[in-house]
């Protein structure tokens, strides 16, 4: 019986030690996936992606293919940034959530300190939110892709603070999730595709 005992106690500590770790990972800050641009630096790359962008309302060419444009994470992140920065000044934002203080949503919780980085063909963002009252970073990273109009995204990696969850166990939740934010999904009436690869944001022209 004493045996007993002293396995369920060494069972209930292992189990308050993991969950005190478990607590401790999730209100931990962990590694940025990017690193704020300097003023100077920023404004340069948000002009670089304004320019880029104008490349696609180009009329094409007879037998000409597609344009394509590539984009840098440094200056999608600028242009994030700079976007909401005027939504902030002339008022409710028009597109997607930036470094800056954003809700996403009615009745969503607001997403601060965005950050977003490309490498390879996985895209990686993270930002900054509320759980339970704490301030808690949300990592989230995966395939960037685009489908009947839609862009899609096919989750590889989240985390909580410093602690990894299983993607399996986020999927369900986080498609059904984009599919209730379906709208902010639609691609321009300009783009056809749109797809990360070679650590750039690669927009088709349509």
């Amino acid at each position: 019986m004493k045996k007993w005992w002293k396995l369920d106690r060494i069972i209930s500590l292992t189990t308050l030690v993991s969950s005190l770790l478990a607590l401790i990972l999730v209100l931990k800050k962990p590694a940025p996936v990017a690193h704020p641009l300097p003023a100077a630096t920023a404004a340069v790359q948000a002009d670089s992606f304004q320019q880029k962008l104008q490349q696609l309302d180009q009329p094409k060419q007879d037998g000409q293919p597609p344009a394509e444009v590539h984009l840098t994470s440094d200056e999608v992140s600028a242009a994030i940034a700079q976007a909401a920065a005027g939504a902030l000044t002339s008022g409710p934002p028009t597109t997607v959530p930036s470094s800056a203080d954003a809700n996403i949503g009615p009745g969503q919780p607001e997403v601060k300190d965005y950050q977003v980085n490309f490498d390879g063909d996985v895209a990686r963002g993270q930002f900054l939110t509320q759980i339970a009252g704490k301030d808690v970073y949300v990592t989230l990273a995966g395939h960037l892709g685009s489908k009947d109009g839609y862009a899609t995204f096919d989750p590889t990696e989240f985390k909580v603070g410093d602690l990894s969850i299983p993607v399996s166990l986020v999927n369900d939740a986080l498609q059904k999730k984009l599919g209730e934010q379906r709208d902010r999904l639609k691609l321009p009436n300009d783009i056809s595709a749109i797809r990360v690869e070679n650590g750039e944001l690669v927009m088709t022209q349509k």
